[in-house]
């Protein structure tokens, strides 16, 4: 295939990524659809104006993988199995609503980028400056809040009000794990039961959410809502423990920041929380007055991995991933979906690996 087609693009953008499999498995209809939306990502955010755009942009090319409009779709069906007959679901309504959806998910995913990186204070993000660092707290502030509302300017031209009702709890769930995270900083007194439900909250409900939109809007029908939004949802929260593995063990090269980025910001994560319990310096440590610069930060993610605690948290992550495809098993899915759906599952663990 030409590396001028959609498939070859988005694969192109997405192997490095433990994500080439699933558009593999998705095929033709997978990948249209991913172009069409960040053909629509690129219209939306190059329509007021030249500087916002230009600070949309940056959010946009840091954004990552695609990953929630990638659920979108793929729960939508757009996975086909081999020899279908199916009209292809890019040139139907539904493949229309489903553009929409994974457009908004997207949005609404870098609107929390833009804001994170505010109350973060950070300077990079994926390697490349922050609207933050640029541009200043005014200007990051607005560009979140324009992406936030353009998010629920994209369902509402689904017609669907079911569809932003999904959007909006997910978005309200956002702001209450926020809350908690920033209630939660530097605290040692944080258990894994409340990391979890924030997880679940700050990350799960996203997921979540891009899994009901695609069975909402597309092939699956509402009757598939539940078994796949308890998919997301499991997905989510093992997508956000080893994203915060990654924080203290991965390849800075490759997750395009230094190690410790969360202990700078006082995030306490699954990985400190288990460290503490069997490293008695560390649950006496202070954070805040010992972790004051990257290289204390990098010191300290040594002594977490020293403790076995990364690999309680990457066994955590995968139970989640387990109980996620246990969420499909009673549910009918041509092998295409599910197979595509089972990469997605293993692949949010496998990242850096």
């Amino acid at each position: 295939m030409s590396a001028t087609s959609p498939y070859g693009a988005v694969a192109a953008a997405t192997s490095a990524t433990q994500l080439g499999p699933v558009l593999e498995a998705g095929g033709r209809e997978l990948a249209r659809l991913l172009a069409r939306t960040e053909e629509r990502l690129a219209e939306v955010i190059g329509s007021y104006g030249e500087t916002l755009a230009g600070y949309a942009a940056g959010t946009l090319a840091a954004g990552g993988k695609r990953l929630r409009p990638i659920l979108v779709f793929v729960c939508g069906g757009a996975a086909c199995d081999p020899g279908a007959e199916d009209e292809p679901l890019c040139d139907t309504p539904a493949g229309t609503a489903l553009v929409h959806a994974g457009a908004a998910v997207e949005l609404l995913h870098m609107a929390t980028l833009v804001h994170d990186d505010v109350l973060d204070r950070a300077s990079l993000r994926r390697g490349r400056p922050t609207v933050f660092s640029s541009a200043g707290r005014p200007a990051a502030t607005a560009t979140g809040d324009l992406l936030f509302s353009r998010a629920f300017a994209e369902l509402v031209a689904t017609n669907d009000v079911d569809a932003v009702r999904v959007l909006s709890s997910a978005s309200s769930a956002l702001a209450r794990g926020e809350l908690m995270q920033r209630s939660d900083a530097w605290r040692a007194d944080v258990s894994p039961d409340r990391y979890l439900e924030r997880c679940e909250l700050k990350t799960a409900r996203l997921f979540e959410a891009a899994c009901r939109l695609g069975a909402l809007l597309g092939r699956p029908g509402r009757s598939a809502t539940d078994a796949l939004g308890a998919f997301g949802a499991r997905i989510g929260v093992a997508f956000q423990i080893f994203d915060d593995v990654l924080d203290v063990a991965g390849p800075a090269e490759r997750t395009g920041k230094r190690r410790g980025t969360d202990l700078l910001d006082g995030t306490v994560t699954l990985p400190l929380i288990l460290a503490r319990r069997r490293d008695r310096d560390l649950r006496d440590l202070d954070l805040r007055e010992v972790v004051t610069d990257p290289a204390q930060a990098e010191a300290v993610c040594d002594r977490i991995a020293l403790t076995g605690a990364l690999g309680e948290a990457r066994r955590e992550a995968l139970h989640h991933v387990a109980q996620a495809k246990a969420a499909l098993s009673d549910l009918e899915l041509p092998a295409g979906p599910r197979g595509a759906l089972d990469l997605v599952a293993d692949g949010v663990v496998e990242r850096y690996s």
